[in-house]
């Protein structure tokens, strides 16, 4: 491979002639956030830098720095350590810019940091009120910040799009962009490019029309908005996304109109190509997942699951992709994409690569939006049969549709191939580098009868533990003779030939490629964690570190004074779907930065939270009263508190909180919304009166049986198996 030693060199002494060096050797930044069009446009050129979310605008993902590479990254250790003040989930891709580290953090909250030191310059407070908090899908976290032009822009759980100064973290200006009575957060990063900014909002599971934007840059006034779903037919949303939706969109839907049903949210990934001014938006599940309730059980249900090209100045839509027709199991499709110019067939194509949930590596021709190829990345896929030759379609498997009551067996499962986590792409190596998960196929048992209850989970399926009826579970399909077997690996895949070249064993988040031969990624083991390095033509692990935090998204890489820095934000997402059994004390999220020979000491591992505390034996409920409290738990609790009462303590572990001990101090909290400020709202509205009393004694017999059998604790760290393998 060749070295980059003497480009970076070259790229840092250019940039500190022009007085762009930022952090000097007196380690204090003397530029803030001046990063415009044309720097973004030449990223690639400021390998000391990590200007956008993707690195660059096409999302490589990819650091050209090679001062850390497999002869020496054995020597790579902690530099600095930055403490949040929340102990909530931490997803946020560092921006950093001339020696200044802007980052995000759960609550939406944003800080300015020296980047070769992690001091804090600046720190902005949105103050989300605790309310917003229950809206999102998984916990109060942020996927970043942009910087452009000086400023600052960071979205909010409420809903809010701002702008802050990059050098003091004043607030310019602040503008919602969503109805704040309704159901949508953002938790998404924006982008920014040629005085706008892109941002998206979430909702996909809890009602209402998905839909992105374009704001001024200058003013937070809206540019331009498109819809992604259908609105009442006949009623126009004087937006760019009319026309569309009248002679395209509206045609794929069907059953009656109701405000509640659409979703294709982008919640996630938002890419700006700047070879054809345009935006591509990833969208996200349709609303309710139950397309026999969503659309009468027809339709392929436009946009949901779909790659969107619009023009970004104006929002006209340009062209669009769906991957996954009529999809009714989360498989949505809100993956990172990738940009890459890529020899195909003998002709260099214009790509955009994307490895959604549903299990297959799709590139799509950015100019036209036709597909290229979509092939599974992993072995088991069952939904579909292929790609229809003349149109590119999903050839879609009727077996795996379902209807309110005949329940059905998809792979991948909902908790899909891949997921948001951060995608790489390496130009030296042409490798696209991913983290990928296989299994048995997942059953979707569908609920027989659908209401929508605004602020609850209601999906048109069986999740958290919820109740089925018997008849339902009666007819569910056996699991298939010889199943995929369940595996999650890193993976380096080929996409010019479509093919894997390695997979490596081990259950990590999002990655980063380097020129040093490198891949990073973290992984993680209920709270706590593990950063791990594996060389990027083979797999083969060379280096880990293990860390008091688990680590969910990816890392970037930059080089202040000579030297280059790692950084990775750490800090566990709530485990609504159960936690592990080795149940720790609550701890604060971080950001820790890496260099070679770096002095600084990581905080010990959080304490083990002890035993559940179940209230005293004289306190009773009756079965009846156990059982229904089980399913107020389940509709209510479970997707914060862990299906189950099953919760890794990153929202309160229930079963030993001390609130179980005292029935007025429960009803406080519960009933009265004691602890609003923190995102525990009342719950009152959604059940009778003594309801949330029965709920209380759901969680002490959960209490009472996991102190009769507690389950062993897992080992700690991660197996990452026994090499590169395919």
């Amino acid at each position: 491979m060749r070295s980059n030693k003497l480009a970076v060199a070259a790229a840092s002494l250019a940039m500190a002639a022009i007085g762009l060096g930022g952090a000097t050797s007196s380690s204090a930044p003397t530029r803030f956030g001046q990063i415009d069009d044309a720097r973004l446009a030449k990223a690639d050129s400021e390998p000391q830098n990590w200007l956008a979310y993707g690195g660059n605008h096409l999302g490589h993902r990819y650091s050209a720095l090679d001062q850390i590479n497999v002869g020496n990254v054995a020597n790579l250790k902690p530099a600095w350590v930055f403490e949040y003040d929340t102990n909530r989930g931490q997803e946020t891709t560092p921006i950093v810019v001339d020696g200044v580290a802007y980052v995000t953090s759960a609550w939406s909250k944003v800080y300015a940091l020296n980047a070769k030191t992690g001091e804090q310059i600046w720190a902005y407070d949105p103050k989300v009120p605790g309310e917003a908090g229950i809206k999102p899908c998984c916990d109060v976290i942020n996927r970043g910040a942009a910087v452009y032009k000086g400023r600052v822009y960071s979205a909010t759980i409420d809903g809010r799009l701002m702008a802050l100064d990059a050098r003091t973290g004043k607030l310019v200006w602040s503008t919602m962009t969503v109805d704040p009575a309704g159901q949508t957060s953002i938790t998404g990063a924006p982008r920014v490019a040629n005085g706008l900014v892109f941002i998206g909002n979430a909702g996909g599971d809890t009602g209402g029309r998905g839909y992105a934007g374009a704001y001024s840059a200058e003013t937070g006034k809206m540019v331009w908005r498109f819809w992604l779903t259908p609105g009442k037919p006949g009623v126009k949303d004087n937006a760019p996304s009319d026309e569309i939706m009248d002679k395209l969109v509206q045609p794929t839907w069907f059953g009656p109109y109701n405000e509640y049903r659409g979703g294709a949210n982008v919640w996630g990934s938002i890419t700006y190509d700047p070879e054809f001014d345009q935006v591509y938006l990833a969208t996200g599940d349709g609303y309710p997942w139950s397309r026999w309730y969503r659309s009468a059980g027809q339709g392929d249900n436009l946009f949901i699951a779909s790659v969107v090209a619009l023009d970004a100045k104006t929002g006209k839509y340009r062209w669009h992709y769906q991957e996954t027709p009529g999809e009714s199991w989360d498989l949505d499709a809100v993956a990172d994409m990738i940009l890459a110019d890529l020899t195909i067939g003998g002709k260099v194509r214009k790509v955009l690569m994307h490895t959604p949930k549903a299990g297959l590596f799709y590139e799509l021709d950015r100019k036209t939006g036709e597909v290229i190829s979509g092939v599974p990345f992993v072995p088991g896929v069952n939904w579909n049969l292929g790609l229809d030759p003349k149109t590119g379609r999903p050839i879609m498997n009727p077996a795996v549709y379902y209807d309110n009551k005949t329940p059905v067996r998809v792979s991948p499962g909902g908790a899909g191939a891949h997921s948001w986590h951060p995608t790489s792409f390496n130009p030296n190596t042409g490798l696209f580098y991913l983290q990928a998960r296989q299994g048995p196929p997942g059953l979707t048992q569908p609920q027989p009868t659908y209401k929508y209850v605004a602020g609850l989970t209601n999906l048109g399926i069986f999740v958290f533990g919820q109740t089925i009826p018997a008849e339902i579970t009666a007819a569910a399909p056996p699991q298939v003779a010889n199943p995929t077997p369940a595996r999650s690996y890193l993976m380096a895949w080929n996409p010019v030939t479509q093919q894997p070249v390695w997979k490596t064993d081990g259950n990590g988040g999002g990655v980063l490629a380097t020129a040093g031969n490198l891949v990073f990624q973290g992984s993680s083991r209920n709270v706590m964690g593990t950063l791990n390095a594996f060389r990027a033509d083979t797999g083969q692990k060379v280096w880990s570190y293990d860390t008091p935090n688990s680590i969910i998204t990816g890392p970037v890489s930059y080089m202040v004074d000579g030297e280059q820095y790692v950084i990775v934000p750490m800090g566990a997402a709530l485990s609504a779907m159960g936690g592990g059994n080795d149940v720790r004390m609550r701890a604060p999220g971080r950001l820790v930065a890496f260099k070679l020979n770096g002095r600084a000491t990581l905080p010990p591992d959080p304490a083990p939270a002890g035993p559940p505390k179940p209230p005293p034996a004289s306190q009773a409920w009756s079965a009846g009263d156990v059982s229904e409290g089980g399913q107020l738990y389940a509709a209510i609790c479970a997707r914060c508190h862990g299906a189950g009462t099953r919760s890794n303590n990153v929202v309160p572990d229930l079963t030993r909180s001390a609130f179980l001990q005292n029935k007025d101090a429960w009803k406080t909290v519960v009933d009265d919304g004691a602890l609003t400020a923190t995102g525990m709202i009342s719950w009152a509205k959604y059940m009778e009166p003594g309801g949330s009393e029965k709920i209380r004694g759901y969680v002490a017999d959960q209490a009472r049986k996991a102190l009769v059998a507690p389950p062993p604790p897992p080992a700690r760290g991660v197996d990452t198996g026994p090499g590169p393998q395919l």
